[in-house]
C-alpha cells in the first residue's frame, strides 16, 4: 500500500474510533466545545462593560483600555492557525486541556493584576489559550461526529452557543460589574473554563494524518507585522508620529511584511498562502470580514465609553441598552444563510453595508446627554443588523472560490481576517478618540461626543465600503480570477504522485509512466 494510502486509512480510523462514542458522550463533548467557545466570546464582549470602572480604579488612559482588549485580540488571531496545527500533531484532546489551563491561569492573574501593565501581560497569556480553544473545539466537533447530518447540527450548536455568548456578554457583564466590580468578570471566566476542563475527559483524542508541516517563520513574521501595526496606531496620537519608537514600530512593520509575502511563497505549508489574494472574491471577503468585526468592536468600545461617561449610566444598564445590538445579531444570523442560499452573497452583503452605514451616521447626528434614546436603540440595532448578515456571504464567497481540498485553511485565513478586524477595530477607533481627547482640556460629556465623531465617521465608511466589496466581489469579472486562483491550486495535482516524465531525446516533454 503506498504511504498516502496509508496515511489516508490512518487518519480514517481515527475518526471511525471517534465517532464511536455513545450519543451521551458525544453530547458532553459537545457541551465541553460550546462551553469553550462561550469564555472565548464572552471574555470580549463582558470585558468591554467594564471598561470605565478599569479605568477609574487603574488611572489609565483610552489608549490603556485599547490595550486591554487589543492585546487579547491580538494575541488570539496571531496563533490559532499555528494552535490547530499543534493540536493536530500533538493530538487535539492533550493540547485543548492545556489550552484551557493556560486560559485559566491567565483569567485568574488578570483578576488581581495590580496595575494596567500586569493586566495586559495577563491578558496576553489569556489569549494564548483562546487561540488553542478556538480553532480546536471546531475541529474536535468534526472528528466526534461524522455523519454529516449529525454534525451540520453539532457545528449548528456550537455557532448558536457563540451567539449567546455574543449577546448575553454586555448584560453579564454589566451585571457582575454592578454587583461585585470589574474583577469578578475575570473570575466568571475561570468558573466557566473549570467546567469545560473537567467536561474534556469526555473528549477522545485525536490527530490528523497526514499532518500538516509547520511554519514557524511565518508565525513569527506575522505576530511581529500585526504587533507592531496595532502598536502605531494605539500609541501614535500619544507619543507623536515623529517620535523614534513610533518610527522605529514602522520600519519594524514594513521589513516584517516585505519579508513575510516572498517567505510564504516559497513555504510548502505556509501559514498563509499570499496567492488565495490574487481572487478578487477572496481578498474582497477577507476586507469585508475585517470591515464589519473591526466596525462591530469599534462600536461596542465607543458605545460603552460614551453610555457611561455621557449618559452616566451603570454597567448593568449599558448591558441593557446594548440589547438590540445583540439582540438582532443573534436573530439574524441565522436567517442570514438562508438569505445568502436564496439570492446570492451581493444582496445581503449591500443590506449588511447600509445598515452599519445608516447606524454610523445615526450616531454621528446623536447629542451628546439628550439626545433621542428610540434614535440611538435603532442605531444600536442596525449595527447588529449590519454586523449579523455581514459574515455569512463572507464564508460562501470564499466557499465557491477555491478548490474544496483548500477551503479549509482559506476559512482560517478568513477567521483571522476577522480577528485581525477586531484588534484593529478598537485601536483605530480608540486612536481618533484618543487623539481627540489629547487636544482638549475640557473633559465634558460634549467633548467626548465631539472627540468621538471621527471615530463614528470610520465606522460608517466601513458599511460604505462593506456594500462596495459585496457589489465588486460578485461581478463577472471577480469570478474569473477566482477561476484562475483556482488553477493554482489543482494544476499540480493533475500528475498523479506516482509517475514521473519521461523526456525524449531530443528534448520533448514526452510521457508519463509510472515508477517502478
Amino acid at each position: 500500500m503506498s504511504p498516502q494510502k496509508c496515511a489516508q486509512s490512518a487518519h480514517l480510523a481515527s475518526e471511525h474510533s471517534a465517532a464511536g462514542t455513545s450519543p451521551l458522550r458525544r453530547r458532553l463533548v459537545l457541551a465541553c466545545c460550546s462551553t469553550s467557545i462561550v469564555i472565548v466570546i464572552l471574555d470580549f464582549t463582558s470585558l468591554n462593560v467594564a471598561l470605565p470602572m478599569i479605568q477609574r480604579d487603574l488611572h489609565t488612559s483610552v489608549s490603556g483600555l485599547q490595550w486591554i482588549l487589543a492585546a487579547y485580540g491580538l494575541v488570539l488571531c496571531s496563533l490559532q492557525m499555528s494552535a490547530g496545527a499543534i493540536g493536530d500533531r500533538a493530538g487535539r484532546r492533550k493540547t485543548f486541556r492545556i489550552g484551557l489551563c493556560i486560559f485559566v491561569l491567565g483569567s485568574a492573574l488578570c483578576a488581581v493584576a495590580p496595575t494596567l501593565e500586569w493586566l495586559v501581560l495577563f491578558r496576553v497569556l489569556q489569549g494564548i489559550g483562546a487561540a488553542v480553544l478556538s480553532p480546536l473545539s471546531l475541529s474536535i466537533i468534526a472528528g466526534v461526529f461524522s455523519r454529516e447530518a449529525e454534525r451540520a447540527r453539532a457545528i449548528g450548536m456550537w455557532s448558536s452557543a457563540s451567539g449567546i455568548a455574543l449577546a448575553a456578554g454586555p448584560l453579564l457583564g454589566g451585571a457582575v460589574v454592578d454587583s461585585l466590580g470589574w474583577r469578578f468578570v475575570f473570575w466568571l471566566s475561570v468558573l466557566v473554563a473549570l467546567v469545560a476542563l473537567l467536561l474534556t475527559r469526555h473528549v477522545p483524542e485525536s490527530r490528523m494524518d497526514p499532518v500538516r508541516g509547520a511554519d514557524p517563520v511565518g508565525q513569527v513574521l506575522m505576530t511581529v507585522f500585526l504587533a507592531a501595526l496595532v502598536y502605531v496606531i494605539i500609541e501614535g496620537p500619544g507619543r507623536g508620529w515623529g517620535t523614534p519608537v513610533i518610527l522605529g514600530c514602522i520600519c519594524v512593520l514594513v521589513v516584517a511584511l516585505t519579508a513575510l509575502v516572498p517567505y510564504e511563497l516559497r513555504h510548502r505549508h505556509p501559514l498563509i498562502d499570499p496567492r488565495f489574494f490574487r481572487s478578487v472574491p477572496f481578498t474582497s471577503a477577507a476586507l469585508i470580514a475585517m470591515g464589519a468585526v473591526g466596525a462591530g468592536a469599534g462600536f461596542l468600545f465607543l458605545s460603552t465609553l460614551y453610555l457611561q461617561d455621557a449618559r452616566h449610566l451603570t454597567p448593568l444598564q449599558t448591558g441593557l441598552w446594548l440589547l438590540p445590538m445583540t439582540a438582532m445579531t443573534v436573530i439574524l444570523a441565522p436567517l442570514a444563510g438562508r438569505l445568502t442560499a436564496t439570492v446570492g452573497p451581493r444582496v445581503p452583503l449591500l443590506i449588511a453595508g447600509a445598515a452599519l452605514t445608516a447606524g454610523g451616521l445615526m450616531y454621528t447626528l446623536a447629542d451628546a446627554e439628550t439626545g433621542s434614546v428610540p434614535a440611538l436603540m435603532v442605531a444600536f440595532g442596525l449595527n447588529g443588523i449590519g454586523y449579523a448578515i455581514a459574515l455569512t456571504p463572507v464564508t460562501q464567497i470564499v466557499v465557491s472560490g477555491l478548490p474544496p481540498a483548500q477551503s479549509g485553511v482559506a476559512g482560517g485565513v478568513i477567521m483571522t481576517s476577522r480577528l485581525v478586524g477586531q484588534s484593529l477595530g478598537i485601536a483605530v477607533t480608540g486612536a481618533f478618540l484618543s487623539s481627540a481627547l489629547h487636544s482638549t482640556t475640557h473633559r465634558s460629556p460634549t467633548a467626548f461626543a465631539e472627540a468621538s465623531l471621527p471615530a463614528w465617521w470610520i465606522i460608517t465608511a466601513c458599511g460604505a465600503t462593506i456594500a462596495l466589496l459585496g457589489t465588486v466581489a460578485t461581478t463577472p469579472w471577480a469570478r474569473a480570477t477566482a477561476r484562475r486562483t483556482s488553477l493554482l491550486f489543482t494544476a499540480p495535482a493533475s500528475t498523479p504522485p506516482n509517475c514521473r516524465p519521461i523526456r525524449r531525446q531530443h528534448g520533448g516533454a514526452g510521457r508519463s509512466r509510472p515508477r517502478r
